[in-house]
């Protein structure tokens, strides 16, 4: 099945929002979405969101999140996005239902057809969270990866020099009726700048329907 991207002349530009207190006021934007359906980032910047996530008054519980990509390590290695999630999500109660990436088994297929299950024949997220590289990946999407020109499934497989990694791909993070980065630190400076002025990199392929940037002061150039 064929995923047709949005036409350039239907992306909205993205809105920029820069804070201090970044999880604030990314829990903010969350909180207005009040979504249903999320796809989690991976990597260590979202995890002091995702530790604030119980301060939204959201029925988790009804909540189902899905990740944006994985890294297909051991179950017991730091670098699993899934558990870093568990770990961040401790003691939280109600609990979102959490759909982790198969790391194990390496079959995007099959979690491309756990989202069409749980989203219907043309799944649109309610939320995707999603990071930004310094060199302007997002999820494991990077420049010059064939991944990027992935039209046929929603996930596949990308092979990079430290893991074999699982990704949704920019069907579906496109069909998101919000996207919201996160991005901090002086180092996602230059990337913020390609994904604001939509410089052809990773991230800036991303066509929500709503794209919001929370950015930090150094990260905005600010600090």
């Amino acid at each position: 099945m064929a995923y047709p991207l949005t036409s350039s002349a239907d992306i909205a530009r993205p809105e920029l929002v820069v804070a201090a207190s970044w999880v604030d006021a990314a829990l903010e934007v969350i909180r207005e979405t009040s979504p249903r359906t999320i796809a989690l980032a991976g990597g260590s910047t979202p995890r002091p969101l995702y530790e604030r996530l119980r301060d939204l008054d959201l029925p988790w519980g009804e909540i189902e999140c899905f990740f944006t990509d994985e890294r297909c390590v051991p179950p017991e290695s730091p670098a699993l996005n899934f558990g870093m999630v568990q770990r961040a999500l401790l003691g939280m109660r109600p609990r979102p239902r959490l759909h982790p990436m198969p790391f194990a088994t390496r079959d995007p297929e099959s979690y491309e057809a756990l989202i069409e299950e749980r989203l219907g024949a043309s799944p649109a997220l309610d939320l995707a969270i999603l990071g930004l590289g310094a060199d302007g990946h997002t999820a494991s999407l990077f420049p010059g990866d064939a991944a990027l020109e992935e039209r046929e499934h929603l996930v596949r497989m990308v092979e990079r020099p430290d893991y074999p990694r699982i990704t949704m791909t920019l069907p579906l993070l496109s069909a998101s009726k919000v996207a919201l980065f996160v991005v901090t630190g002086a180092e996602k400076r230059d990337a913020l700048r390609g994904l604001l002025e939509g410089e052809d990199i990773p991230a800036s392929h991303v066509r929500a329907a709503r794209v919001v940037v929370v950015a930090d002061p150094p990260a905005a150039g600010e600090g």
